[in-house]
């Protein structure tokens, strides 16, 4: 969607190409771009008769995919991974229409890299990508797009919408759009500790199905929490949570650390521990090595070592700083217009994405 807006909003047409049912059809059409439906689905590598399936179901949906790319008729097709990538970038290539590819894990997940043996150029975010793919000669580092309402975020802004004193020190913790169940417990039970930190507030979005368990267990352990350990469902502006915040814990998701990167502040990674191809551990270790964030494995935040490095962290303002600043710099604002050049530098006006 970043990206597509960047390309609109400097001239060109784009569509998008998704699955029917999923939650881009929504926001796509609200964001006023045409849409258009494509069956696609994995397959479980453990039920050998999902290949079949979802082998039958692509072949389905290549034919619906030559069908638009031959009545909408783009100059170049633009897959970001994701099943539905695959019957429309072999679409275009049955079409002989330019393919450009974008990942942004440092893993590159099946779609990407099938069809990054024909791809003119793929972006990627992470220089270790480059090795899995097909051509490494034709990778090039955009780092990862995220939204402009993100890059705009605020940190008075942030305190002030969430009732946040704006001189304490501010914790948040999250786990992505649904929450993450071992994080949520652990910090649930590190409340108290947490309490204990002079000025620190915290800011723990738990997610709508664990939001409301999780405020019960603090309050058990805290009592009256007057403030200081917020529990929320859910946060619309998550740039400007993370802007408001001096330390951030969370799952290393593509997107949740570019956005943590682009704003610049310090972190405590948990990658997702089934991730495939363990891409979450990779994605955190590039920032951990440029000095911005400290990784530890779902299996080890029940640890002392987990606690004593949050805690630590908190009670440390010289080492946020070097890490906020370490994160600023591996983060890449103008990943958005780096990754749409690729499309405009192949003559392109017009754009298909996952």
């Amino acid at each position: 969607m970043t990206v597509a807006e960047r390309l609109r909003a400097e001239g060109h047409e784009v569509a998008f190409v998704g699955t029917p049912d999923g939650l881009e059809a929504r926001l796509v059409e609200e964001a006023g771009i045409a849409f258009f439906g494509v069956q696609a689905r994995g397959f479980d590598r453990a039920r050998p008769l999902t290949l079949i399936t979802s082998s039958a179901l692509l072949l389905r949906s290549l034919s619906r995919a030559r069908s638009l790319i031959r009545t909408w008729g783009p100059d170049v097709v633009f897959g970001f991974g994701g099943y539905v990538s695959l019957p429309v970038g072999f679409a275009a290539l049955i079409r002989r229409v330019p393919l450009v590819l974008h990942e942004q894990n440092s893993v590159p997940g099946l779609a990407n890299r099938v069809l990054s043996r024909w791809a003119r150029a793929v972006g990627v975010t992470y220089e270790a990508s480059i090795e899995h793919l097909a051509h490494p000669e034709r990778a090039v580092v955009t780092g990862n797009p995220v939204r402009e309402a993100v890059l705009r975020a605020d940190r008075e802004r942030g305190r002030a919408a969430l009732g946040l004193d704006p001189d304490a020190t501010v914790l948040l913790v999250f786990g992505g759009s649904r929450g993450a169940r071992h994080l949520n417990e652990t910090f649930a039970g590190m409340a108290s500790r947490l309490a204990a930190l002079t000025s620190l507030q915290v800011v723990h979005v738990a997610g709508r199905i664990e939001a409301a368990p999780v405020a019960e267990r603090v309050a058990s352990e805290l009592g009256d929490v007057s403030g200081r350990y917020n529990v929320a469902d859910y946060i619309d502006g998550m740039g400007d949570a993370i802007a408001a915040a001096d330390l951030v814990v969370a799952r290393a998701g593509a997107t949740s650390i570019a956005e943590i990167t682009a704003i610049g502040r310090a972190s405590v990674l948990v990658p997702y521990p089934y991730a495939t191809d363990d891409h979450q551990t990779l994605n955190a270790r590039a920032v951990a090595d440029a000095g911005g964030a400290l990784v530890f494995a779902d299996a080890e935040i029940d640890g002392a070592p987990f606690a004593e490095a949050v805690t630590g962290l908190l009670e440390d303002a010289d080492r946020r700083d070097g890490m906020a600043r370490a994160a600023a710099m591996l983060g890449r604002r103008d990943a958005d217009e780096r990754v749409a050049a690729l499309a405009t530098g192949t003559g392109v006006l017009r754009e298909e994405t996952r």
